[in-house]
């Protein structure tokens, strides 16, 4: 268990709560006690130069700083530190399509971050495996070292009890074995790096909630197939399901800005922000590398050489200023960075203002900039 603040703190500023935004005080331990202050406002008041959010949460996140998920262990607390001080307060270390004996190795080293539980970190809530379980015909920026999932196999990696959210394409061999394995896991099973039909995708999911398990669409639009009139693909698979989750990119070289007002218009309750960051983000432009291969960063925008997205250098904070330049409000923002996140992985202790919830919290300042960053009543990050 991650160590938690046991003394009493106050906060001054204007709070985002469930009824909308409180100026006032937020008394927390290691949560939230108390939160007293004015009524409740549909909009942030103009003058607000100290906003407190719910932490942000991330569930597809390779790296960051220069640490990577499949470095290990220091690679995962090197990417964690760095993404702690972009108000992130949980997330979920993801693994590449690599040989079988690295995807191994990079989870033993997952675990052991989780098990420090180290309070000047963010909360490692588990493992978001993506890959090797994909279409080699759709890898994006993933190595080839794709693998058909067996009984076997899947029973070596639910066994680490790490492993909280798998990318799947659901038209390859054994992905109904593997999509039915881990959902009566509690694992979430999220379409991605696919070619697969609209066809594909239902029957798929139809097996998954019959598990009782949770659906989801792996970095939306990108790495899957498109919609068209008469072929909805995954993308229309992805928008006409009302009960689905979708990830999204949105650094606006992945998705543009209306393809992701588009997805919110017809997910509004059930879409999120991911970074899918790479090791290089936050670091100078230049060449850095990506599950093996050479990724050249420049303006912002990462590639392997061919041209090919290789994952972002987007943070969280980042995200969220893209966002409300894109016209979502603030509070349309933060649920898609909080409050969605932490409904589709379960996490009912936190993603939201609330008497008793986590004190996992992110101060900015009136240009939306990070100020501090608290996790369980401590603050892991000042500005």
């Amino acid at each position: 268990m991650m160590a938690k603040s046991t003394l009493e703190q106050r906060l001054e500023a204007c709070f985002l709560t469930l009824n909308g935004f409180v100026t006032g005080t937020l008394e927390y331990t290691d949560t939230i006690i108390h939160i007293h202050g004015d009524a409740p406002q549909a909009d942030v008041p103009a003058d607000a130069d100290r906003i407190v959010l719910p932490g942000f949460i991330d569930v597809h996140v390779h790296g960051g700083g220069g640490g990577d998920t499949m470095d290990g262990a220091e690679g995962v607390r090197k990417l964690a530190q760095f993404h702690a001080k972009h108000g992130t307060t949980t997330l979920y270390p993801t693994t590449m399509t690599n040989p079988w004996e690295a995807i191994l190795s990079a989870l033993e080293g997952v675990c052991t971050v989780h098990a420090e539980a180290d309070p000047n970190l963010p909360d490692i809530a588990g493992v978001h495996l993506e890959g090797p379980f994909i279409s080699p015909d759709r890898l994006g920026a993933q190595p080839p070292f794709t693998l058909i999932p067996t009984v076997e196999r899947l029973e070596q990696l639910l066994a680490y009890d790490i492993i909280r959210l798998v990318t799947l394409a659901p038209e390859i061999e054994n992905a109904q074995l593997a999509a039915r394995q881990f959902a009566e896991a509690d694992v979430r099973v999220s379409f991605g790096h696919t070619i697969c039909t609209v066809e594909d995708a239902k029957t798929c999911a139809e097996l998954i909630r019959d598990a009782g398990g949770i659906l989801s669409f792996t970095h939306l639009y990108n790495a899957m197939s498109p919609l068209q009139s008469r072929a909805p693909g995954t993308v229309g698979a992805a928008l006409a399901d009302e009960h689905a989750f979708a990830e999204l990119i949105f650094d606006t070289h992945h998705v543009h800005p209306t393809s992701m007002l588009a997805a919110f218009r017809a997910k509004p309750e059930h879409l999120l922000f991911i970074t899918d960051s790479i090791r290089a983000s936050g670091m100078d432009g230049g060449q850095s590398e990506l599950g093996g291969q050479t990724v050249t960063v420049n303006d912002g925008r990462a590639t392997l050489a061919d041209g090919t997205l290789a994952g972002s250098v987007l943070t969280l904070d980042q995200a969220l200023q893209n966002g409300l330049e894109a016209s979502l409000s603030l509070r349309q923002a933060s649920q898609l960075l909080s409050t969605t996140p932490a409904r589709y992985m379960g996490l009912t202790d936190r993603g939201d203002l609330s008497l008793g919830k986590r004190a996992d919290m992110v101060v900015l300042n009136g240009e939306f900039e990070v100020l501090e960053v608290i996790v369980a009543g401590r603050s892991i990050y000042t500005a």
